[in-house]
């Protein structure tokens, strides 16, 4: 589901949700092959499995209420008592919301359950929600009071269907254990019968460590390598680190629609804009602004909750040309890096006119820099991904991505 509309905690009930969920875990197990469930590190993979089929709850955050200006159509009516039509203005209003938590919730009917529901519009691509209703008179009374209905109608049985995830997410690994003993046992089974008429099976069953998985959309799956680096310290994947960048960026880009988000802020009012996304997005991970690191703040740090390792670092600044640039550059290498530090991103708010030099002089600009290694391509026209190394080990890879936003009102 990407950009869907949904009847609000209607489409299908939780009973049915949650036979559906475990059916899926079933047959995901059921999926792998002998010798995957004999060689993978069990208690790792049900792990996975459990934290990938955990559902979070939903928060919709009122402060976030954005109104989209209004569409106006006619409609005809007709008048009593002498039945004369006309043409009345009809204002189309639309209301949206950040939300964080799985979407597949506002489809769920829970069973404890108020009668009340109203179409909403999901839109996954940057986690909002939107609803729409028509006001056929210009009164700022009869608006507050039609939003405030339409709220209350989309949205109150969602603590209803949070207490139904809080009840799915407690039995998952019960479901997960269960259905993988099932599978094993059968796998062991059959290689006794094969080893009791001298069939030689596959003696590959080695275990293997992985990083604790942290909890997004998308989790690594375990995988049997036979060739297995140990490591001991989180890090944090490319598809992670990918999901991040395109948070950051779409939010920027949408930022760049709406100059009341932007104008009159400075950096930490900038910042605090992506900041307030990317600490709901992910379990597992804190996000905090303007945090002490190596020699000095830095602007975004997302760290593992287990035990505070640094995951990504962020640092935002105004464009202010080629020197300071590079002088932003040397700040977040200089000051901020330590040697555990390998994914991070500079963000800088363009207030030039002319934007399209400004991105061609970053381009320029980056190969120039002592630390540049190479170009990995880009994620926008304004998102350009880099691989640095840190300033005293050229063989310790830093992934950068500088990342530019036009915030020129």
């Amino acid at each position: 589901m990407y950009n869907s509309k949904i009847r609000t905690f209607s489409e299908v009930d939780s009973y049915n949700a949650q036979k559906q969920w475990e059916e899926q875990i079933k047959k995901r197990i059921e999926s792998e092959s002998k010798e995957y469930i004999l060689g993978v590190d069990e208690e790792e993979y049900k792990n996975f499995l459990t934290e990938d089929f955990k559902v979070v709850p939903l928060v919709v955050y009122e402060e976030s209420e954005q109104i989209e200006q209004p569409r106006v159509t006619k409609e005809k009516t007709t008048a009593y008592p002498r039945d004369y039509v006309y043409e009345q203005d009809v204002y189309h209003f639309t209301i949206r919301y950040t939300f964080s938590g799985s979407t597949v919730l506002f489809k769920i009917r829970p069973s404890t359950w108020t009668m009340t529901s109203y179409e909403i519009n999901v839109n996954e691509h940057n986690n909002t929600v939107s609803f729409s209703f028509k006001l056929y008179e210009q009164n700022p009374d009869k608006f507050k009071r039609q939003k405030s209905d339409a709220y209350r109608a989309a949205f109150t049985n969602l603590a209803n269907v949070n207490k139904f995830a809080d009840s799915w997410n407690a039995c998952v690994k019960g479901v997960v254990n269960r259905e993988f003993k099932k599978v094993k046992d059968k796998f062991l089974k059959e290689n006794d019968f094969f080893a009791a008429i001298n069939i030689s099976t596959n003696k590959n069953t080695e275990s293997i460590f992985s990083v604790p998985a942290i909890k997004k959309v998308d989790i690594p799956q375990p995988k049997v390598d036979k060739n297995k680096e140990f490591a001991s310290i989180p890090t944090m994947s490319k598809t992670m680190y990918s999901d991040i960048l395109k948070v950051v960026y779409d939010a920027g880009k949408s930022m760049e629609k709406k100059p009341a988000l932007y104008q009159n802020k400075d950096e930490e009012g900038l910042r605090d804009q992506f900041l307030f996304i990317l600490e709901t997005r992910y379990e597992g991970i804190t996000a905090t602004g303007e945090t002490f690191n190596k020699k000095g703040k830095t602007d975004i740090i997302l760290k593992y909750a287990a035990d505070n390792t640094n995951l990504f670092v962020a640092e935002c600044k105004f464009w202010k040309g080629k020197s300071e640039f590079h002088q932003a550059i040397n700040q977040l290498f200089d000051r901020y890096l330590t040697w555990r530090d390998s994914k991070v991103a500079l963000i800088f708010f363009v207030k030039n006119n002319d934007f399209t030099r400004v991105l061609e002089s970053v381009k320029e600009e980056t190969k120039k820099h002592e630390y540049y290694k190479k170009t990995n391509g880009t994620n926008g026209e304004s998102s350009f991904s880099y691989l640095f190394q840190l300033p005293k080990d050229e063989n310790k890879n830093v992934y950068l991505e500088i990342i530019l936003f036009h915030f020129d009102q």
